[in-house]
């Protein structure tokens, strides 16, 4: 009977792994039709922009993909005679400043309702999380408010803190450091104390380290979002020498009219720093979002 029962069962096994392999390519030929359809129909108008930005003005109206007399006219055009530069550097002052404080802020707050215990805890984290709900529409009215009369100094509006004060913490990152340090082995914490570091020096010097990937991802997604931040830069700034690139680009979208070139141009010229923070920080990006699910 056993070897009855062991033919049965190589018998099986032979006839399925075949199947299973047939069915592992069809599955695998299936997904990469999907993705290849779905990253054509986001690259194809990206590379539209770039190849505008290289076309002269009679090449707009026509059905050429690919500009026929290339020319970068357009780029000495755009970065000579407008206001980008500048606009280049509001958006690299403000995010920076987001960016920087938020790695500071929201990791030493995820250390701290991670790694302590204290009255009210429970209470000031679920407060902290409730703030996701509450869309960013509803939040511009008092961030106006407080940028014209603000307690401390004069007007803030049209000026980089005016601009990068709601970013410089954010809960998101707070729930995303906290789940994170979760994991951070309270025995180095203990051991740090024996040798006589202080509590902060905790937070520095080992919980800082060893989270270098989640403070890595929070940096990238915040630098991303502050730098295509569109709607509170709009309404903070009224001077052109203080919008933004996004602003910048809106304003100069309208001034230009149809300008396509132009315009093609300066939304290409937008887009350069953030291909470049995805193109050598994704791992960064990818270990951070990977290794905070496994926390908590």
């Amino acid at each position: 009977m056993a070897t009855i029962a062991q033919r049965r069962k190589s018998l099986f096994e032979s006839d399925s792994r075949p199947t299973r392999i047939r069915g592992d390519w069809k599955y695998k030929a299936f997904s990469y039709l999907v993705l290849t359809l779905i990253a054509f129909t986001m690259v194809v108008p990206f590379m539209w922009m770039i190849s505008t930005s290289f076309k002269p003005v009679t090449e707009i109206t026509k059905s050429n993909f690919f500009p026929i007399d290339a020319t970068v006219d357009n780029y000495g055009e755009v970065l000579f005679n407008t206001e980008l530069p500048r606009w280049y550097l509001n958006s690299i002052v403000v995010a920076v400043m987001t960016t920087v404080s938020v790695a500071f802020f929201d990791s030493l707050a995820g250390y701290v309702f991670a790694k302590y215990e204290f009255p009210g805890k429970r209470i000031i984290f679920i407060l902290i999380l409730s703030s996701l709900m509450i869309p960013t529409e509803m939040l511009i009215i008092p961030w106006y408010i407080m940028s014209v009369h603000p307690i401390i100094g004069s007007s803030w509006v049209d000026t980089y803190w005016g601009i990068a004060f709601p970013g410089m913490i954010t809960a998101a990152g707070i729930f995303l450091m906290r789940q994170f340090m979760q994991g951070v082995p309270d025995e180095l914490l203990d051991a740090g104390r024996i040798d006589g570091v202080s509590e902060f020096g905790l937070y520095w010097r080992i919980a800082v380290p060893l989270s270098l990937p989640a403070i890595g991802a929070l940096c990238i997604f915040n630098f991303l979002g502050n730098w295509n931040a569109f709607i509170w830069p709009l309404i903070v700034t009224s001077s052109q020498k203080m919008f933004t690139l996004p602003v910048g680009i809106q304003f100069f979208s309208t001034e230009s009219g149809s300008d396509w070139h132009l315009i093609m141009t300066g939304a290409t010229l937008s887009v350069v720093p953030l291909l470049l923070i995805v193109i050598f920080f994704q791992r960064y990006i990818i270990e951070g979002i990977a290794l905070t699910g496994l926390k908590g």
